[in-house]
Order: C-alpha cells, then sequence, then structure tokens
C-alpha cells in the first residue's frame, strides 16, 4: 500500500488502530507493518488531529 504510514505512539490513541476490513486487509500486503501501522488515506482527519505526526516506511522514501 502505496500510502502505508506509522503514527506516532503519542499519536495512535487519538487515531485509533488499523480498522477491521479493508484497511486491515490491505495492510497485509505492506512490508514492515507494526501495531503503529495505517493506511494514511483511510485516518478521518479532524481538529483533534491537529499536529499529527506520521512516519513514512523506509522503504517509500
Amino acid at each position: 500500500a502505496t500510502c502505508h504510514v506509522y503514527v506516532d505512539a503519542d499519536w495512535i490513541a487519538k487515531t485509533g488502530p488499523a480498522g477491521e476490513g479493508l484497511e486491515k486487509s490491505m495492510l497485509e500486503f505492506a512490508e514492515d507493518v507494526n501495531e503503529t501501522s495505517r493506511l494514511a488515506c483511510q485516518i478521518t482527519l479532524n481538529d483533534a488531529l491537529d499536529g499529527l505526526v506520521l512516519r513514512l516506511p523506509d522503504r517509500q522514501h
């Protein structure tokens, strides 16, 4: 997945873990997935996420 990101540990409680269904299925094909992995395109943005810190996996740089 080209939108695979790591949510900073301080933010994972606000974004929540990867959702069931499509997001989780797509992450199965991504490399270097961990407990903070999300698909950026599936994170619903709102005012509470102002300042959200995301990191790209090394393979996506």
